[in-house]
């Protein structure tokens, strides 16, 4: 086993040594997180003795503990990890829920219900408080329940804060809804780690039991857990103190899902002893990426401090692509990676595209498809395969064919009206014998005999579809689309449950406005609704190279985190889509080290991309750069220009890109010599475009843009909760947030 510590360097190789007391590793990108932790449990075990029972080991995925498990067994070179506890956070406390839970009034074969067990649930105790699901959705209040106990907050706990029309609903469902799981003798996904605590306060002899069994505990990407499973944890390990945490504060991204980054950066304040142990020597990315990576994440006020250096070259500049809209963006991003497929021999697996919300994947899907350029999205589904999409397109199609009975049967309940299968079992027999098309049925129910509430239901459908129908017949795809949504109200419904989920099907499905806008305007001899579908059509019908593995990957940055790739390019780095919106402090520094996390997945080369418009909710918008651009040191980039919509090729944008940069070529090969980018013009007053400022009636906001000097200044400036306000600036007395 000593032999085998040679292979970590020595930082890696003093922290698995330390075996007593409290340990925590912070490890950078690239650094060998992994292997630390695995030759840490092999330690134990080889070395130290340590019966594989006595050690728990907590990951986040099942996959993470299945590799671990294997390299540890892979290790130890025919020892045993026979009762070595490593698994999930949920799984581990699962298991021994099925041994104690019976302390608490469960029984031990109590049933774990899935989401769609949990909304059924929900959905059922609403209807006994008589709320509607249109006023509340079921999602909304799944969320705030989740969120909820995931925060170690109970229903006695939860009524008091409860203050809006939503959490004092939410308040009373549930109450209701954990009465009901008990009596059902079931847990939810999230009592898989309440439970716990609540066994350990009213059963303390039980907690000092496994405390005494559990004499070691290791938990993975520390900087993700939330705080139930920072209580759990502290909780076990509070008698022996050995806990060993493995994370990165600077790749903490998940704070919509709970996790609470305040664990990792106060773990020494918890165990006051502890030893810390910072992995910084980066065996992925080159010098120049990580330089980059440093000096983003330095903006950042509350992290541990630490500077990445590489063991490999150091490598070429980052490239910052220009370009006029999304369009130009994405064929800036295939000409360079087929550029570099030629002179490089890189493969197209050697290539990711990553973006910052999942709507972004409609351009460069379409445009990879029209290079016929393989590709796969990572962590999601094509954009016409999503849902929502095929949701709204089977509106479309069933305006032109209202003997497309598959579309019919896809959107006559969406949004719910309340026209089930039995409703819909009438209509089918109703049709039948009257020799009508279904949709002639549904048209004709006012002379028909069903009951008063299926046939309102199915005259408001029916009047939906004529009404679209006749906006199809002389209106634009986009006033077709518009209508659609208004009438049906699907966007408005998904910002209401006000859910990730369901926000990001309401981007998307603003993405298909946008992408109707886009036809309308540039399809004047094609503007038809046809001419639309037949465009869809033949983007769901490409062949994404199935049989291969050799494909461009496309993917969120969130989906990107754990993964690496030769070159990596980050497209719509622009205010409020990269940062998204616009963010407190603490959130802000989120996105900063989303940005970092996806500079760091690139090995060899790095290309930045930002368009100076683009469509947003069906209209084209003009965009200024993000703020994260300029955070990086302008020596370790170099700019490549493009045109304005309707400009020329090449020559002339290289020209109108040295005449912008004071003369300066704009390199727009790859793998160019670096040279100091243009910063953003600052006023005299210290406003420039994307200062963030204070306003004392309208918060916090950031500066789009400054006009004039003096007393004739302007401000225009986007307030988070006010808007886009245009302010005097001698007499706005703002406040400039550093």
């Amino acid at each position: 086993m000593t032999d085998l510590l040679l292979q970590l360097n020595d930082v890696q190789r003093e922290a698995v040594e330390t075996t007593d007391g409290p340990v925590m590793v912070l490890a950078g990108a690239g650094s060998g997180k992994t292997r630390v932790i695995t030759y840490r449990i092999a330690y134990l075990i080889g070395e130290k003795r340590i019966a594989p029972h006595q050690i728990l080991a907590l990951t986040f995925t099942n996959k993470a503990a299945n590799e671990m498990r294997q390299r540890v067994d892979e290790l130890l070179q025919g020892g045993s990890s026979r009762g070595l506890w490593i698994g999930t956070f949920h799984s581990i406390f699962a298991r021994l829920l099925r041994n104690y839970i019976h302390l608490i009034g469960y029984d031990g074969n109590f049933s774990i219900y899935d989401s769609d067990d949990s909304k059924s649930l929900i959905r059922q105790v609403m209807k006994e408080f008589d709320i509607s699901t249109d006023a509340l959705p079921v999602n909304t209040v799944q969320g705030i329940i989740s969120r909820a106990k995931n925060s170690f907050i109970l229903p006695d706990q939860f009524m008091p804060d409860a203050s809006d029309y939503n959490g004092q609903k939410t308040a009373k469902i549930y109450t209701r809804y954990t009465e009901r799981l008990k009596e059902n003798n079931a847990l939810d996904f999230d009592d898989l780690l309440l439970k716990p605590l609540e066994l350990f306060r009213e059963h303390p002899a039980l907690l000092e039991q496994l405390q005494d069994y559990f004499r070691y505990i290791l938990i993975d990407e520390y900087q993700d857990t939330n705080r139930v499973q920072y209580l759990v944890a502290r909780a076990l390990a509070s008698k022996n103190s050995n806990i060993f945490v493995v994370g990165d504060d600077a790749q903490s991204i998940y704070s919509w899902r709970g996790a609470d980054i305040t664990n990792i950066l106060n773990f020494q304040d918890d165990y006051p002893n502890a030893s810390v142990f910072k992995l910084v020597e980066n065996y992925r990315s080159t010098q120049t990426i990580l330089q980059a990576a440093n000096g983003i994440i330095r903006r950042n006020r509350r992290q541990i401090e630490k500077e990445l250096v590489s063991k490999q070259s150091v490598g070429e500049p980052l490239t910052l692509l220009e370009a006029c809209n999304e369009k130009q963006e994405g064929e800036k991003a295939v000409e360079h990676i087929r550029n570099l497929k030629l002179t490089k021999g890189l493969d197209y697996r050697d290539f990711a595209v990553f973006y910052r919300t999942n709507a972004q994947s409609r351009v460069l899907e379409d445009i990879m498809r029209m290079h016929r350029i393989p590709y796969r999205i990572f962590g999601s589904v094509s954009f016409y395969k999503r849902k929502e999409i095929k949701d709204a397109i089977a509106y479309l199609r069933f305006i032109l064919n209202e003997h497309d009975t598959e579309s019919l049967l896809r959107i006559i309940n969406f949004p719910p009206r309340k026209i089930g299968e039995v409703s819909i079992e009438k209509l089918r027999t109703h049709a039948a014998e009257n020799d009508l098309s279904l949709y002639g049925a549904i048209a004709g129910a006012g002379e028909a005999d069903f009951p008063g509430r299926l046939k309102n239901a199915l005259l408001a459908f029916s009047k939906v579809i004529e009404d679209l129908k006749r906006i199809a017949a002389d209106g634009s795809v986009y006033d077709v689309l518009s209508a659609l949504y208004e009438s049906t109200g699907l966007t408005s419904l998904l910002q209401a449950e006000n859910t990730p989920e369901s926000l990001a099907r309401h981007e998307n499905l603003q993405e298909l406005l946008s992408m109707a806008r886009d036809f309308s305007d540039h399809n004047r001899n094609a503007n038809s609704l046809n001419d639309f579908l037949n465009d869809i059509s033949l983007a769901t019908d490409y062949d994404e190279i199935e049989e291969s593995d050799n494909y461009v990957s496309l993917m969120t940055v969130h989906a990107a985190k754990g993964l690496e790739f030769p070159v990596v390019f980050i497209t719509g780095l622009e205010e409020r889509l990269f940062p998204l919106n616009f963010y407190e402090a603490e959130e802000l520094e989120e996105e900063r080290r989303l940005f970092y996390v996806a500079v760091t997945r690139a090995q060899r080369k790095v290309f930045l991309s930002w368009a100076r418009s683009r469509y947003h909710y069906g209209q084209p918008q003009r965009c200024m750069r993000s703020m994260f651009v300029d955070e990086i040191d302008g020596g370790l980039l170099v700019t490549e220009g493009g045109g304005e919509p309707g400009e020329g090729g090449g020559a002339q944008v290289l020209a109108r890109s040295r005449a912008r940069d004071g003369g300066h070529e704009a390199v727009p090969a790859a793998f160019s010599r670096s040279r100091k980018s243009s910063a953003r013009p600052e006023t005299s007053d210290g406003l420039r475009a994307g200062t963030r400022v204070h306003h004392g009636m309208f918060g916090p906001g950031i500066v789009l843009s400054v006009q004039g000097s003096g007393e004739r200044q302007k401000a225009v400036i986007n307030f988070r909760r006010a808007g886009e306000k245009t302010l005097m600036v001698q007499y706005a007395n703002l406040t400039v947030e550093s």
